[in-house]
């Protein structure tokens, strides 16, 4: 059942790095001289607030080590700004990539932070010639930026979309080719991916569409569409770890049964692609 801790740091996540990436990703440290499995993605991958998140559930069932690279709100340019991550990254037998939302990477209308994605920087001329009414510096967060813009104008907002959905795209054809192919592509959220491009904040991974995805698939090993039951779709499930000043973030994320149904999902994929 969930619990909570009136102490700071209810759960521990057990952070440590691998070769020479500066990023913290969540442990226990595992090995890194043999096969493994990596996972790459953001908050859902990561596990936060969840005792044991799918990738170690996945290194029960399948007997080998399942290396958590998720960190929490991660975006594209986490990995591919890294040469340490992708080092480790690109040398698993099978790398699981969570499919994460366009917001959170440097693109041509405002910056990001380089390892804390969430993090709006600066603006580029660009936008701020799109929205000369707004005072950029009052943002720290892509999130809180892009709701603003949508709620001033959603005709000019859809042209920030359009450029994110396009470097999207990309960059996500550069990492998958950077981890030559071997890659499932996986995706986890409270819905299926829409048909059409959505132009709001409402949902992750934001502004991403199925024809996004299905330009990936043919440089991708496979692909698995996470969850699918009502229950998992339950915000704030029982089972989550976390303390009182962490109540209203947990109850934005996928709980324990997300994550077990993802994890019994992925499992037979990943045996037949480890042969």
């Amino acid at each position: 059942m969930t619990y909570a801790a009136t102490a700071q740091g209810a759960l521990d996540y057990f952070a440590c790095r691998y070769g020479r990436s500066r990023v913290l990703f969540r442990g226990p440290r595992r090995p890194l001289d043999g096969p493994y499995v990596g996972f790459l993605g953001g908050t859902d991958t990561y596990g936060r607030f969840i005792e044991t998140p799918f990738p170690a559930l996945c290194e029960a069932a399948l007997d080998i080590p399942c290396v958590n690279f998720g960190v929490i709100n991660a975006g594209l340019d986490l990995y591919l700004n890294d040469p340490g991550a992708l080092h480790v990254a690109e040398r698993a037998s099978v790398t699981v990539l969570q499919i994460m939302g366009a917001q959170n990477m440097s693109n041509r209308y405002y910056s990001v932070h380089p390892r804390r994605n969430d993090r709006f920087l600066r603006a580029s001329d660009r936008l701020q010639d799109l929205y000369p009414e707004v005072d950029f510096t009052e943002f720290h967060f892509n999130r809180h930026m892009l709701g603003r813009l949508h709620d001033l104008s959603p005709e000019r907002f859809s042209e920030v979309t359009g450029e994110l959905r396009l470097a999207w795209v990309a960059r996500m054809k550069h990492l998958l080719t950077l981890l030559r192919g071997r890659v499932l592509l996986l995706w986890i959220s409270d819905r299926l991916p829409p048909e059409k491009p959505v132009d709001t904040i409402e949902h992750e991974p934001l502004f991403i569409h199925r024809g996004m995805i299905e330009t990936l698939r043919p440089r991708a090993a496979g692909y698995l569409e996470m969850p699918v039951s009502d229950k998992a779709r339950q915000r704030g499930a029982p089972g989550m770890v976390y303390n009182d000043f962490e109540a209203s973030a947990a109850a934005e994320l996928l709980g324990p049964i997300a994550h077990e149904e993802t994890a019994e999902a992925l499992v037979p994929q990943l045996r037949d692609l480890l042969g």
